[in-house]
């Protein structure tokens, strides 16, 4: 996990808006879409970059891919951040 990697991953409101909308159950590529104005294309754009942050993970289920927060991932960012302010 690089740490410059998921930081820029998440500089971007949409893909914010993704993981907040994971962090409550996974969801399907067009249930996701739902909740946004943006072509499929731009979509499968962010998640790929949430994929490769490894902040999401996709599962096959039928003809479906299924989209799942990777808490671990973001609980580890969320550590690492807070050891740059701890003071010794």
């Amino acid at each position: 996990m690089y740490l410059n990697e998921i930081l820029g991953a998440l500089t971007d409101p949409s893909r914010r808006k993704i993981i907040k909308l994971l962090s409550k159950k996974s969801l399907n590529a067009g249930q996701i879409g739902k909740h946004f104005d943006i072509t499929a294309p731009s979509l499968s754009h962010h998640l790929a970059t949430l994929r490769q942050a490894d902040l999401v993970e996709q599962e096959r289920q039928g003809r479906q891919l299924i989209y799942s927060l990777k808490r671990q991932t973001l609980e580890k960012t969320a550590e690492q951040l807070l050891n740059l302010i701890k003071t010794k």
